[in-house]
């Protein structure tokens, strides 16, 4: 049933449907009209089929002449050349591949020429495209004794069958015809070497493909001793008994499975070749008549009109909705950004602009939408990194505190002053981003001042390349990680405590971590953590679930490296407890700032 309502007209395109009645309205009383034409001429008695054939035969002839003359210059350029000259006569010095840059320059001369071999008398040989398939002498071979026994003249051979050369283009035999000319010494007549050229057998098939003799008539070339150069592969006769070819040109019938065939031949004095149309003897195709012409022209002319109009009517009104189908399919699919471009003043151009219309207010929409986005986000993020300013303020003023109540006012001085020092490169002028060397000098400063509460029992080691120190990282990002090796790991042992910073990049990726051998946390622990890092910040707002974690510091880095640079940058914790904890910053690879 769906199929039934699927062929009805009124389920078909628009533009099926004024194709189909363009070309039912003109082409169909074309057609008849020329059916009964051509049915009525076809009874014509055909005339002068021996003429046209022996015309277009003649055509034929011309054409393989014109290559195998080709051919034959070819010898005579390659005869006169003097690195050629100097090769027959094995003369000193020589470039081989100057010669087969001058070989290759005659097969572009004739692109007809498959490959040219050169031999000299002593068995040496040179070419573009040939080589001997073993080491056996050339000059024992068949086509090399009947150039030398025409002695200068120009031999067309027919196709290589058995000899002891091939090509680099893997030419078969069948597909090549092959030509040899022996060069002479021309004071002592002696042979000098030969020249042996290959021709496509494919210009021979394009000379007779296009020549129509009736409804399946064709043409075939055979060479003096009547072996086959070239026959279609749709021929029903593929050889032609020497026997019955008399004189140079002619014609004769005979009766070959039960068909009455028509033979018309012609040899070329040339190439000795005989081109033989075959076709058969009740056929009138090879006559070209008037009335046949005009009727097939006219017939032509209305089906081209009317195939022209209905495409070019349908096309101008079916072309402006299928693009308006597909740029709605790509608007549904997210691409906002295509656009209907056309001048047209109808209902489709109508639709059109209302369609750029509404793609205009989505982008609109869409725009404000990302920018109050990306405002909540960036005020979430300065939130986020201003927090931390203030809790580690506190600690400091405690150490001070300390300080004073301890010893005399002369420590304190250097201590503020670092103090200092470590605001300063905190703040950073209120830029988000620093270099790691900044970061490294205001970790330093740090650990400076908790030298000063700890004195023996912290001692740390940095291990950063120079040049990674050179990349932008997020401000205050060492800072919370130590604080928390040393209040919760060095703090905490018994004995002084070591820190490990170090930086290592890895396919464009850094990777810098916090090392300490404090006492390290449990598995339970080190779980609880390790989940609460998996909050994704870039998913929305998630003050309320940070208020309910624990690692607020650690917390503050994780969230400033999702908001800024996606999910795959953050924290990996690793901890054994009495061991110590490794903390391991992934962070992008910033050479310069935007």
């Amino acid at each position: 049933m769906r199929m039934m309502k699927r062929w009805r007209v009124s389920h078909w395109p628009i533009r099926y449907k004024f194709v189909s009645l363009l070309l039912i309205s003109m082409i169909v009383p074309a057609l008849c009209l020329g059916s009964l034409v051509g049915w009525t001429v076809d009874r014509i008695i055909e005339r002068q089929v021996n003429e046209n054939t022996l015309q277009l035969i003649s055509q034929v002839n011309q054409t393989l002449e014109f290559y195998a003359n080709n051919m034959q210059n070819a010898t005579y350029l390659i005869a006169f050349n003097p690195q050629m000259k100097a090769f027959l006569d094995r003369r000193a010095p020589r470039n081989d591949y100057e010669m087969r840059q001058f070989l290759q320059g005659i097969t572009t001369l004739y692109p007809e020429i498959a490959g040219i071999l050169v031999v000299n008398e002593y068995g040496d040989y040179i070419s573009n495209e040939m080589y001997s398939r073993s080491s056996a002498p050339l000059t024992k071979e068949w086509w090399y004794r009947e150039a030398v026994k025409n002695k200068g003249i120009f031999k067309m051979l027919g196709h290589p069958i058995g000899r002891n050369v091939i090509s680099h283009a893997h030419y078969t035999s069948a597909e090549v015809v092959s030509a040899v000319r022996a060069i002479m010494d021309p004071e002592t007549q002696k042979v000098k070497g030969v020249v042996l050229v290959d021709l496509k057998l494919r210009v021979i098939a394009e000379a007779t493909k296009n020549i129509r003799l009736g409804k399946w008539g064709y043409l075939l070339v055979m060479d003096e001793q009547g072996k086959s150069i070239y026959t279609p592969s749709r021929s029903t006769v593929t050889a032609v008994p020497l026997r019955w070819i008399k004189g140079n040109s002619g014609a004769f019938s005979k009766n070959i499975n039960g068909q009455h065939v028509q033979f018309i031949y012609q040899r070329s004095p040339f190439t000795n070749w005989t081109t033989i149309g075959v076709f058969p003897s009740d056929e009138s195709a090879l006559e070209v008549k008037e009335i046949h012409f005009y009727i097939v022209s006219f017939i032509f002319f209305v089906c081209f009109i009317a195939i022209g109009a209905s495409y070019y009517l349908s096309f101008s009104l079916s072309r402006p909705i299928s693009q308006l189908t597909a740029f709605m399919k790509k608007a549904q699919a997210g691409d906002l950004t295509i656009r209907y471009h056309g001048e047209r003043t109808d209902e489709i151009g109508m639709l059109g602009r209302s369609f750029n219309h509404m793609l205009d207010q989505m982008q609109r929409f869409i725009s404000l939408a990302e920018w109050q986005e990306r405002q909540r986000w960036e005020a979430e993020l300065r939130g986020l990194q201003a927090q931390i300013k203030p809790h580690f303020l506190y600690n400091t003023l405690d150490t001070i505190q300390w300080m004073a109540r301890k010893k005399g006012a002369d420590d304190v001085a250097e201590l503020v002053g670092t103090l200092a020092k470590l605001f300063r490169i905190g703040l950073s002028k209120g830029k988000d981003m620093i270099l790691l060397a900044e970061e490294v000098e205001h970790i330093k400063s740090y650990l400076r001042i908790q030298e000063v509460r700890y004195k023996d029992k912290l001692d740390y080691t940095f291990d950063i390349p120079e040049y990674l120190q050179q990349f932008y990282v997020l401000k205050l990002l060492l800072q919370p990680i130590v604080e928390n090796a040393i209040y919760h790991g060095i703090k905490q042992r018994k004995g002084p405590g070591h820190i490990w910073i170090q930086a290592r990049e890895h396919k464009g990726v850094m990777y810098i971590r916090v090392k300490d051998d404090g006492v390290g946390m449990s598995r339970e622990r080190l779980e609880e953590l390790r989940k609460s890092l998996d909050i994704d910040f870039t998913s929305g707002d998630q003050e309320g679930r940070m208020r309910k974690v624990k690692g607020y510091g650690m917390m503050n880095v994780q969230a400033r490296l999702q908001l800024t640079f996606g999910p795959s940058y953050r924290l990996h914790i690793d901890s054994e407890e009495g061991k110590g904890t490794t903390v391991t910053i992934v962070h992008p690879i910033i050479t310069h700032l935007p």
